[in-house]
């Protein structure tokens, strides 16, 4: 059995296309997802990337939460070292307050990945360690309890029932255990690594007042087609730009699949280009549909989150349209609760 599925979209940038477009792209892709009748709809946070337009994922969120009606809305995820507890506790606050009920809070422990970025944040790569301690702020400012400035309150978050999730593994998956959250652990190509922070994470959980059982979402790569060749070709572009970014530093714009099969690619950029086109979810509907059955049911997944990024965006609403088929879903049921639901 497939269980709920959701959708995390990076607002990946096109070549011949400007940046602001991925974000108008992302928010159309909301809506498609709504129809389509997916849970929930996630925007991510990347900085200095040149291939990836979402920067500031709780203003993205507000606009995908304002152009739609069911669909729960939120971040995968906002990067906490990257951020002060109190301003993400605000913000969040602020979107929960406009869209009573729909909106998730999914964060990381991420910093910016090279020198200068992190310079630009003000932030060094041992803020990363400090997670446990930064998240336990933060719902400190959402639940009321935080100690540290009694005489200040983050306003209009306090008191409101924001849903959270951490988006982690290793050692990551052991936080959101010991804070009692849900966990949203990737990808589906690494499942052995995968199945050993879900077990821990099991193992370790302590039910809290954000979750009172363990609760997986598994994210990663899933493309559709009518045949599978036409699903790989959807991989295409973005495996060009991660090999692309292993061999020059930079994680470029999307290309077509069509330009990319023309490229005379050196001995090692075929060897990460290949290597990037393997182990994801791709294929007829038939297809897919038996591999996430038996990805769920291996790793006791409560949810799927897909994230699938191509040039070719009829392909991809395409490749979506499929999956909401396979998996059964129906518009009614976009963003509603459903039993286990933490």
């Amino acid at each position: 059995m497939i269980p709920r599925i959701s959708i995390l979209d990076r607002s990946r940038t096109r070549v011949g296309h400007p940046a602001p477009q991925a974000l108008r792209d992302t928010v159309d892709l909301a809506r498609a997802a709504e129809r389509l009748g997916y849970h929930r709809f996630w925007v991510a946070e990347h900085h200095s990337v040149p291939g990836v337009a979402g920067s500031a994922p709780t203003v993205l969120a507000a606009a995908v939460a304002a152009a739609t009606r069911r669909i729960r809305v939120g971040t995968g995820g906002v990067m906490l070292p990257n951020h002060r507890p109190m301003v993400v506790a605000e913000q969040f606050g602020v979107l929960d307050a406009l869209f009573p009920g729909r909106v998730d809070m999914g964060l990381g422990r991420s910093v910016g990945f090279t020198d200068g970025i992190r310079r630009a944040l003000g932030r060094d790569t041992g803020d990363a360690d400090r997670f446990e301690e930064q998240l336990a702020e933060l719902l400190g400012w959402i639940d009321g309890t935080q100690r540290a400035h009694p005489e200040v309150h983050a306003r209009p978050a306090e008191g409101l029932r924001l849903p959270a999730y951490v988006l982690a593994s290793g050692e990551g998956a052991r936080i959101a255990a010991r804070a009692g959250l849900p966990v949203v652990v990737g990808d589906l190509r690494s499942r052995g690594r995968v199945a050993g922070a879900v077990a821990a994470y099991r193992e370790e959980f302590r039910p809290s007042p954000w979750g009172a059982r363990p609760y997986v979402v598994v994210s990663g790569t899933v493309a559709v087609a009518a045949t599978e060749e036409a699903a790989r070709r959807i991989l295409v572009p973005e495996a060009w730009s991660l090999a692309y970014s292993r061999t020059r530093g930079s994680f470029p714009p999307l290309r077509p699949a069509e330009e990319i099969a023309a490229l005379e690619m050196t001995a090692k950029e075929r060897e990460l280009y290949e290597g990037a086109l393997q182990g994801h979810v791709h294929g007829t509907e038939e297809q897919v549909a038996a591999e996430l059955t038996e990805v769920a049911g291996a790793l006791g997944a409560d949810e799927l989150l897909v994230t699938t990024s191509t040039y070719d965006r009829t392909a991809l609403l395409d490749s979506f349209t499929r999956l909401a088929r396979l998996a059964g879903l129906t518009a009614a049921g976009a963003g509603a609760a459903v039993g286990g639901e933490p």
